[in-house]
C-alpha cells in the first residue's frame, strides 16, 4: 500500500505516466494473488464468515483501477465478499447488480474528474431504481474531496484502502480488528 501511495505522489508530481502506473498495477495485482492466501488461510479450519458484501466498481467513462484493485483486495483480506464490476462500468450494470448481488455497500472508483459526473448519475440511477436506501454509496479515487461527495450525494469517500475498509466495517458494525 505503501508503495501504491509513492507511485500516486509521483504520478502526481509528474514524475511517474501511465506506463509506470500500469506495471506497478500489474506487479501489485501479482503480489496480490501470492499473499492473498496467506491473509485469507484458516490453517485447515472452517472459512471464516464474511462481514457483508461490497459491490465495487470504476464508473462509466474512466479506465482506471489501480486503486479500485487495492480497496478490492484489502476488503476481500478483511473478510467481506466483493464483487467487482471492473471499468468504465455504465449505471444500469451497477443497478443490475446491486439487484442480483444486494450488497450492504456500493464504491464507486474514479480517477479523472469526469468520473465526478458519472458517480453523481449512477447514485442518481440507484435513487431512481428504488435501490439507494438499501445500501451504503462509498466513493474514491482521484482528488475526492468534501465537495464531490456534497456533489455525488454519496454517503461518504475514503482518502485510501484502509479507509475504505473502516468505513465499511462501521457501517456494517464489524468491531474485529
Amino acid at each position: 500500500r505503501s508503495a501504491m501511495d509513492v507511485v500516486g505522489q509521483k504520478f502526481e508530481e509528474g514524475e511517474f505516466f501511465v506506463p509506470e502506473l500500469i506495471l506497478s498495477g500489474d506487479t501489485l495485482e501479482q503480489i496480490s494473488a501470492l499473499v492473498k492466501p496467506l491473509l485469507t488461510d484458516t490453517g485447515g479450519g472452517p472459512a471464516r464468515a464474511k462481514h457483508g458484501r461490497v459491490l465495487i466498481g470504476t464508473v462509466s467513462g474512466d479506465l482506471h483501477d489501480i486503486g479500485k484493485n487495492i480497496v478490492t483486495f484489502m476488503m476481500d483480506v478483511n473478510g467481506f465478499e466483493v464483487k467487482d464490476l471492473g471499468v468504465d462500468v455504465p449505471q444500469s450494470k451497477f443497478v443490475e447488480t446491486i439487484r442480483e448481488f444486494k450488497p450492504h455497500v456500493v464504491g464507486l472508483s474514479g480517477f479523472l474528474t469526469l468520473a465526478y459526473d458519472s458517480m453523481k448519475s449512477t447514485i442518481d440511477a440507484i435513487t431512481e431504481a428504488g435501490l439507494r436506501d438499501q445500501v451504503k454509496v462509498m466513493i474514491g479515487g482521484g482528488q475526492v474531496n468534501d465537495t464531490i461527495l456534497k456533489f455525488t450525494r454519496a454517503d461518504a469517500f475514503g482518502l485510501n484502502a484502509m479507509e475504505a475498509v473502516r468505513l465499511c466495517r462501521d457501517w456494517m458494525g464489524v468491531t474485529e480488528a
